[in-house]
């Protein structure tokens, strides 16, 4: 590997595996996999139910930790870090994006977005957390609450408060299971809009239209990445899947 091309490397997985005991049978929700994703890259993961592809996505995001094998964050081994240090990588280096979007109910949006740079200990919070609900069109929603917001509305504002700390990665798990195609289109332009500023986006989905908005696709079954390659059309995303299509 060239020295361009250990820098153009954001995250590295090399055999993780991920084992629970469950009724006192052993559950291998992650079986050896391995996966590099460069900086830049938009990255659908998909698979069927139970496959190990949320697992996976809260590994990478230092929610989780390995059974077994090794996680590189830019080169440093988040896999050996105590709880205190993969913290402090979550809150600097990653960004999340849920299907429930996880916000604080009655609080405005600008104190949802505002609190990782509270948590970060970050000067001009209002300023920034301002920039980023702008930045996904909501500069007009700044003081209404959580229940103010439509469904859409909400993504956004969880969209921006992953942004606020200018994190290399934003992770997201499933970001339009809850909404309607128009609001998901919508959302995915900002994951676009995203990407092309330059940072990477992990995405977990099981919508092979959503997957079409990606660069690059990768399908997990039984704890193994099957297939990994780029989005071409909607025929390949669906096959790859095995979901029948229409017409």
């Amino acid at each position: 590997m060239t020295t361009t091309e250990v820098a153009s490397v954001l995250l590295s997985l090399r055999d993780i595996r991920k084992y629970y005991m469950v009724g006192g049978q052993e559950v291998r929700a992650l079986d050896g996999i391995h996966l590099t994703v460069d900086h830049g890259e938009f990255v659908a993961i998909m698979g069927p139910s139970g496959s190990g592809k949320s697992t996976l996505l809260n590994i990478i995001g230092c929610l989780d930790a390995p059974t077994s094998g090794t996680y590189e964050l830019d080169g440093i081994d988040v896999s050996r870090m105590d709880e205190t240090e993969q913290a402090h990588v979550r809150n600097q280096r990653i960004g999340f994006v849920f299907q429930g979007y996880n916000l604080l109910p009655r609080t405005t949006a600008l104190k949802n977005v505002a609190l990782p740079l509270l948590y970060g200990h970050h000067k001009d919070q209002v300023s920034l957390a301002t920039a980023a609900l702008e930045k996904v069109g909501l500069g007009d929603r700044l003081y209404h609450t959580t229940s103010e917001l439509s469904g859409g509305q909400q993504q956004r504002v969880a969209i921006a408060r992953a942004l606020t700390m200018n994190p290399p990665l934003i992770l997201a798990d499933e970001p339009t299971g809850n909404l309607a195609t128009r609001q998901s289109e919508e959302i995915m332009a900002i994951f676009q809009q995203v990407n092309n500023e330059g940072r990477t986006v992990v995405m977990v989905t099981h919508e092979p239209d959503i997957a079409l908005f990606c660069k690059r696709m990768v399908i997990v079954r039984d704890g193994k990445v099957v297939e990994d390659g780029p989005v071409k059309d909607r025929r390949t995303a669906v096959a790859a899947l095995a979901i029948p299509v229409a017409g």
